[in-house]
């Protein structure tokens, strides 16, 4: 039996209430919403971090990020390192077994040589290493005036210059080409799109869709648009190919909406509100639910039933045995991942296989166990805190954790915390082992 190919398409910064199927009513994303309708659709997805590098670690990798050795955000400075050399990406074990392997788009895991994207098992790369570019120029001008602005632009390991071409219709153009190269080899595609990072800048025709809307919220669906257009032509190219069907594919964010005042360049040093987290509490950062649940999809007709909606958790470092256990391939040894197979949830309806689910980012700890989730000094962006250092949710009952109940249930509330911190102290010690 042929292997499946396998495409991962990832946004950037993308809010949970910002696609047609997760019940936005200003922005269209026919295409999302169509390959929706062809797998499952997740409304208990998590990120396993708020911030963009530490998330991607774990998508890759399978792993808790500080166990990847990338914890934080990573600098866009030129030779930043990056993942742990001993902790194989999934492109690595995917080109062990055959596959030609692609990534086009934000990389944001080092640019130092052992870092970049060709050293971590990829045979062909377009993009930038840092976490975000202009999206006509391609400069890095993130940490200004402490960080030089820096090009960032690679074909391989070869500098480019693209300039005044759109970054989200390059990264489409590349994964179109990929696909319709043609090989007996099953492939791994990695679609990495910056959109709908700051900074926040979409092509005309895409600003005049929503010329109705106040102009922060016309440019985030702009720009989200933009996206939903190179999925509809990545699906396209694939069923050209004749190869769809036999295709895993995975749809989702790094991490929830920013509400950085950096986003919108008004003069003002307000709070940006151009990103939707739906019903959810907290934005970018925040280890309440807008900063962590994702929008996810999940489709391989050969395997995966179609017009699924699953409400069981999942987490990225899944991704990785979920594809291996797909492709028939070995699964890592018992605990060299995190990440546990979703094949049976999404084929077969089972529940989750995740008892409890962690996070910690800063100074933040948090944990999932069924309905309840529990907070330890949460905030709701990089800067903006709020007054419960503890803050327990019945997320069945109360899926905004607007109602703290860590009083009404304080035998539940001390028991999470004991588990959360103990699992904080046993990473520490992993991450540096």
């Amino acid at each position: 039996m042929t292997k499946p190919n396998v495409v991962v398409i990832y946004c950037d910064d993308l809010g949970y209430g910002d696609l047609g199927c997760y019940g936005s009513d200003v922005i269209r994303t026919p295409h999302l919403d169509a390959l929706a309708q062809d797998g499952v659709r997740f409304t208990d997805w998590y990120s396993n971090s708020p911030v963009c590098s530490p998330s991607r670690a774990a998508l890759l990798t399978g792993l808790y990020p500080a166990k990847a050795g990338v914890s934080h955000i990573l600098g866009g400075k030129r030779g930043t390192g990056g993942l742990k050399q001993e902790k194989k990406t999934l492109a690595e074990r995917l080109k062990q077994s055959g596959y030609r392997t692609a990534l086009y788009g934000k990389w944001h895991l080092g640019s130092a040589d052992n870092a970049k994207p060709n050293a971590r098992g990829f045979d062909d790369y377009f993009g930038f290493h840092a976490g975000c570019i202009d999206y006509y120029s391609h400069i890095f001008y993130w940490g200004v005036p402490n960080v030089n602005p820096v090009h960032d632009l690679w074909s391989n390991r070869e500098e480019v210059w693209r300039d005044g071409e759109y970054m989200t219709h390059i990264i489409t153009d590349k994964s179109v080409d990929f696909i319709e190269q043609g090989s007996e080899q099953p492939f791994f595609l990695y679609a990495a799109y910056n959109a709908p990072h700051y900074p926040m800048h979409a092509p005309e025709k895409y600003m005049k869709r929503y010329s109705h809307l106040p102009y922060d919220r016309m440019l985030m669906a702009a720009m989200i648009s933009a996206v939903d257009d190179g999925v509809g032509d990545i699906v396209a190219a694939l069923k050209r190919a004749g190869v769809y069907d036999n295709t895993i594919i995975f749809f989702s964010s790094d991490n929830g909406p920013s509400s950085e005042a950096r986003n919108f360049l008004d003069g003002t040093e307000d709070v940006y509100y151009g990103g939707s987290a739906g019903i959810f509490r907290g934005h970018k950062a925040s280890l309440f639910e807008g900063g962590i649940r994702e929008p996810a999809i999940l489709v391989y007709p050969k395997a995966i039933p179609s017009a699924q909606v699953c409400s069981e958790a999942g987490m990225m470092a899944d991704i990785v045995p979920t594809v291996l256990e797909f492709a028939g391939l070995p699964a890592p040894v018992a605990g060299e991942i995190d990440g546990t197979s979703v094949v049976k949830m999404a084929t077969e309806g089972a529940a989750t296989p995740h008892s409890q689910i962690f996070w910690e980012y800063g100074s933040q700890l948090a944990v999932r166990e069924g309905k309840w989730k529990l907070v330890l000094g949460g905030k709701l962006d990089f800067n903006r805190t709020q007054p419960d250092e503890i803050h327990l949710s019945d997320l069945e009952a109360d899926p905004g954790e607007r109602v703290n109940l860590k009083d009404q249930y304080p035998d539940i509330a001390s028991r999470l915390e004991q588990d959360v911190r103990r699992w904080y102290a046993e990473l520490g010690q992993q991450a540096g082992a």
